[in-house]
């Protein structure tokens, strides 16, 4: 393990991927998460207070400009809507049409009929819910 740590930390190439440091007189130390951070889990108030000024900003910008923040389910909900709308309608004019053959005799026919009525009908609400505007 000592040979590959110390190809590591003198090959340029491979020094980003592994994170090491001399401590007093133990030899080279690699982080145990291979999170690629030094041992101090401390954070850097530079880095810090640059995260908050960017935010800052960004929530000024947005603002500013009358940008809301993007739902991230919004997706999420319509995909749910355009599944559920495929499949119930497909299913129940499936279940409609094999009831009318069933009742009538008239075989493949009602549940072929019904069918295509619910793939229309799946379409259209499909089309319905692509429309909307986004909120």
């Amino acid at each position: 393990m000592a040979g590959s740590l110390a190809v590591c930390a003198f090959s340029p190439l491979l020094r980003p991927l592994v994170s090491a440091r001399m401590v007093s007189g133990r030899g080279w130390r690699v982080a145990e998460d291979d999170s690629g951070q030094d041992f101090g889990k401390a954070e850097d108030p530079r880095l810090t207070s640059l995260d908050e000024r960017l935010r800052q900003a960004r929530d000024t910008e947005a603002a500013r400009s009358g940008v809301k923040k993007q739902d991230t389910d919004r997706g999420y909900s319509q995909g749910n809507r355009v599944i559920s709308a495929l499949i119930g309608s497909l299913v129940g004019s499936a279940l409609i049409g094999w009831l009318i053959d069933r009742w009538f005799g008239t075989a493949p026919w009602g549940l072929i009929v019904m069918l295509f009525l619910g793939i229309a009908v799946a379409f259209r609400q499909i089309i319905r819910i692509g429309g909307e505007r986004p909120e």
